[in-house]
C-alpha cells in the first residue's frame, strides 16, 4: 500500500485552510501533518518536522509566499494556492510543483497529487514544461463574472462589473457599491474575491475589494494611514490595510 502524502497548509485565511483541509481528507490520499496561518510559526515547524508537499498561498501579511519558499528547509515539494493568476510564471521560476488557483476544484487537487505522488517516487524528476502547458492552457479557460446579482423582493438586478466601483462586507452583508447606490449581494466578499478577474479587483482590506480602473488617487487620513480615493461622483475613500499596501502599490505600478 502507497504511503499517504504527508502535507503541511499555510494560508492566512483561516476558511481557506479549513477548506482545503476538507478537500485534501476527502482524497483519502493524504496526512495532513500540519497547518499555519502564521509563514513565522509554519517554517519552525516545517524546520522540526519534514513532509512531502507544502500547499502555500502567496498572498499573506509579514511573509509572502515566495518569501516563505526561499527559506524553506530542504525537502518539500510546494504547491502554491491563490486567488490571482499573475504569479504563474514566477511560482515555477522558483520550482513549484504546481499552481492551484482558488476556488480549488476537487479534479485539480487530485491532479496537482498526482504530480506529487509521481515526483516523490522519482526522487525528484519534475516535468515543468509540461505542468507549464497544463497552467497556461488552465488560465486561459478560466472565466470571471461579468456582472453582480442583488436581489431586491421578487426581482434580481444585474449590475455590470464594469460599473461597479468597489464591495464591501458589513454588518454581516455584502454590497456591491455602484452608481452611488448599494446592492445586497447573495455572497461573501472571500467568495467574490475568487470569483472576480484579480485583473480588475484588488483586495485592500479584509473587508473591501476595489475595482482599479475607478481608483483616483492615494492618499492618507488622519492617523497617517494609506486610502484610496475613487473617481466616483461621491469621490469615496477607503482604507487600506497595512499588509496590503504593497500589493495595491505594485499593482499600481508604484515604488
Amino acid at each position: 500500500m502507497t504511503d499517504p502524502i504527508r502535507a503541511f497548509l499555510i494560508d492566512d485565511e483561516p476558511l481557506g485552510i479549513k477548506r482545503l483541509a476538507r478537500l485534501l481528507t476527502a482524497t483519502g490520499r493524504v496526512e495532513i501533518v500540519g497547518q499555519a496561518t502564521d509563514p513565522e510559526k509554519a517554517l519552525r515547524e516545517l524546520a522540526a518536522h519534514p513532509v512531502d508537499v507544502l500547499f502555500l498561498d502567496i498572498h499573506m501579511p509579514g511573509l509572502n509566499g515566495f518569501e516563505v519558499v526561499e527559506r524553506l528547509p530542504p525537502g518539500p515539494m510546494v504547491v502554491f494556492t491563490t486567488a490571482y493568476d499573475q504569479h504563474a510564471v514566477q511560482a515555477f521560476e522558483v520550482n513549484a510543483i504546481d499552481y492551484l488557483l482558488k476556488p480549488i476544484e476537487r479534479g485539480r487537487l487530485d491532479r496537482a497529487l498526482d504530480r506529487v505522488a509521481a515526483r516523490r517516487d522519482s526522487q525528484g524528476q519534475h516535468d515543468i514544461p509540461g505542468t507549464l502547458e497544463r497552467l497556461v492552457r488552465h488560465l486561459r479557460e478560466r472565466r470571471f463574472l461579468d456582472h453582480l446579482a442583488s436581489r431586491v423582493g421578487d426581482r434580481v438586478r444585474l449590475i455590470p462589473i464594469d460599473q461597479v466601483t468597489h464591495v464591501v462586507a458589513r454588518d454581516r452583508a455584502t454590497y456591491a457599491v455602484a452608481e452611488a447606490t448599494d446592492h445586497m449581494l447573495d455572497t461573501t466578499i472571500v467568495e467574490l474575491e475568487r470569483k472576480l478577474d484579480p485583473g480588475r479587483f484588488l483586495r485592500i482590506h479584509r473587508a473591501t475589494l476595489v475595482n482599479v480602473a475607478w481608483v483616483s488617487e492615494l492618499g492618507a487620513d488622519l492617523g497617517g494611514r494609506l486610502v484610496v480615493r475613487l473617481r466616483d461622483d461621491r469621490r469615496t475613500e477607503l482604507s487600506v490595510s497595512r499588509d496590503r499596501v504593497r500589493a495595491l502599490k505594485d499593482r499600481l505600478g508604484l515604488v
